[in-house]
């Protein structure tokens, strides 16, 4: 039949007679047809034009079995896992801070005066990197301690794949890491790698969507090599100047290049190659590092506004000013109201 509906009645068909003896009417026939051409598309599977438009890659990432509430990795209005996870250890310390009459805040924590201006030069573009490791590495503490259950996959078992020499400790996924445990292995990946805060995002951002996809569990036993993997992950994808495997295992000297490359491939699998990050999550990951920083009194670094910081602050306003108004410019209709006529010179007519 090829592209072309075809049908045994045709238009042009003398009138047949019904079951009960009589002349099918016009509307029957119609009907027929129709009938006819809907059964034999659903026969058919629909081949492709040349000028059919495919779906775009980006809107393929996301897996369609993932509801909107579970994917928070996707969707820039889905709440993060880890802000969640660490929601039991705040509350329980806010209420144990009002039973003791302890103050929630710092003592020394330094707020702006009439003399004195203090900024945070952490922003959603240019993040801290000493404080965004820390937020990134406390929310993996929260991931690890307050787990569902203890699900893994075995590429990431320390057990089958030990990163060094040393022997693993039989209750290896019993042992639950610290937080200074965990940002001590962090901080030594992304100083040895020089890579930066931005990129610590994008790895916790590829961690919530790997225990999202493959339904898995920070535990014991895996979080160093799930934290090594989306690390390896995030550096190639948001840096430039990507780390080789090669580079990371002079980094874990114990470790071989077959075992990353294994390690990154699986990885990639999980997550259903879906390594794309908009903006809006990203920034939705970084303020909520924020908040887990603020609920658990780890402030971001501020400094005294000085002259010369001022002056720059100054500058980009003035451009930014300088921008909107020209945009503001563009915008006005050609067409004058009736308040702007004054001032307008008016020539005479002449009549012929």
């Amino acid at each position: 039949m090829g592209n072309t509906l075809s049908c045994c009645v045709s238009p042009g068909a003398s009138p047949t007679l019904s079951g009960r003896g009589g002349l099918r009417s016009q509307e029957q026939r119609q009907q027929e047809r129709i009938d006819a051409y809907r059964v034999e598309a659903e026969l058919r599977e629909p081949e492709p034009s040349p000028g059919t438009i495919l779906q775009h890659i980006s809107d393929r990432e996301a897996p369609e079995d993932l509801n909107f509430e579970s994917n928070p990795s996707d969707h820039p209005r889905a709440s993060t896992i880890f802000l969640s996870k660490s929601q039991p250890d705040v509350r329980e310390k806010r209420k144990s801070n009002h039973i003791n009459h302890v103050s929630p805040g710092q003592l020394n924590k330094k707020y702006s005066s009439c003399s004195t201006i203090y900024i945070d030069d952490s922003t959603v573009s240019q993040p801290n990197l000493k404080s965004t490791i820390k937020c990134v590495t406390l929310a993996i503490y929260y991931h690890t301690k307050n787990r569902d259950s203890d699900r893994s996959i075995d590429i990431f078992d320390e057990k089958m794949h030990p990163l060094t020499r040393e022997e693993v400790p039989v209750d290896y996924y019993k042992r639950d890491p610290e937080h200074k445990h965990i940002y001590r292995f962090v901080r030594t990946l992304f100083s040895a790698a020089q890579l930066t805060a931005e990129c610590a995002i994008v790895t916790l951002v590829y961690l919530e969507r790997l225990l999202t996809y493959a339904e898995i569990d920070i535990c014991p036993s895996n979080w160093k090599r799930i934290v090594l993997g989306a690390i390896l992950l995030a550096s190639k994808v948001w840096d430039d100047q990507a780390v080789w495997n090669v580079d990371y295992c002079q980094i874990l000297k114990d470790m071989t290049v077959e075992d990353m490359n294994e390690m990154e491939r699986q990885f990639l699998e999980m997550l259903q190659f879906n390594i794309n990050v908009p903006a809006s999550v990203y920034a939705k990951y970084y303020f909520d590092l924020r908040s887990l920083a603020d609920d658990n009194n780890m402030n971001f670094p501020l400094e005294p506004l000085s002259k010369e910081r001022a002056q720059k602050l100054e500058a980009i306003s003035r451009l930014c000013e300088d921008k909107y108004k020209d945009l503001s410019k563009a915008a006005i209709r050609r067409s004058l109201s009736a308040d702007n006529l004054i001032g307008i010179s008016r020539s005479n007519a002449i009549l012929s």
